[in-house]
């Protein structure tokens, strides 16, 4: 074998890796994926990463954008140091279609990352991300009386 075909080898065998690990991806493997370059790269190359996974989402470059200055402005200054995440719920419609929430802890309150994975065929992609700080309102509306009441009913 000389070098030159070898070299090919070489290539081939790390392209096919490459898609392979690309094409095994799973929702959480994506998310977890995006709070460690979160971490280590900040929130738009975090965002970048994610939305690679999506050809579709470069249409939208404006609303992109704008996202990755909001969830910029989630800085030290204004929400306080990160604390790291927590998962909060994930939710399937079918084996392809995936909702996973977070609540990401910041020193002055926890924020919501909500995550929406879509697989048309052989690969997860995003097809949604949002961020929001209406947990609390959400929680104690959850403890409303007449939500009590239905779940005592079931």
């Amino acid at each position: 074998m000389t070098f030159s075909s070898m070299k090919l080898l070489l290539c081939l065998t790390f392209t096919m890796l490459i898609g392979s690990v690309s094409a095994q991806s799973s929702p959480n493997e994506l998310s977890e994926q995006f709070f460690k370059t979160y971490v280590e790269k900040g929130s738009s190359e975090a965002l970048d990463e994610l939305y690679s996974t999506n050809s579709w989402i470069n249409k939208s470059q404006d609303a992109v954008l704008k996202l990755k200055n909001q969830i910029e402005g989630l800085n030290e200054d204004y929400v306080g140091k990160y604390y790291g995440y927590e998962l909060i719920t994930e939710k399937k419609i079918s084996d392809s279609y995936v909702l996973r929430s977070y609540l990401v802890k910041f020193d002055r309150q926890p924020i919501r990352y909500t995550f929406q994975f879509y697989k048309p065929n052989a690969t997860w992609k995003i097809y949604s991300f949002q961020y929001d700080g209406n947990i609390s309102s959400e929680l104690e509306e959850a403890a409303k009386v007449y939500f009590i009441i239905d779940e005592q009913k079931e």
